[in-house]
């Protein structure tokens, strides 16, 4: 457990350090950050369902098609 003890008069200080206003907890750009990295997890999981669901090509592009002699 990580306990800061601010001196009076002293503003708090971000994990980055940044200064804080009042009622703050992170700045802005952390908040930044951490909404960029939830949407690029977001955005992986996505493109992974995406490339796991893919069936192999059907039809014309076969091996035996290209001329590929799997002899």
């Amino acid at each position: 457990m990580n306990i800061e003890i601010t001196i009076l008069g002293e503003t708090p200080a971000c994990a980055c350090g940044n200064a804080l206003t009042e009622g703050q907890t992170r700045c802005s750009k952390c908040l930044a950050r951490d909404r960029w990295a939830r949407k690029e997890r977001a955005r992986n999981r996505r493109n992974q369902r995406r490339t796991e669901s893919k069936r192999p090509p059907r039809g014309p592009r076969s091996a035996t098609a290209m001329g590929v002699s799997w002899t």
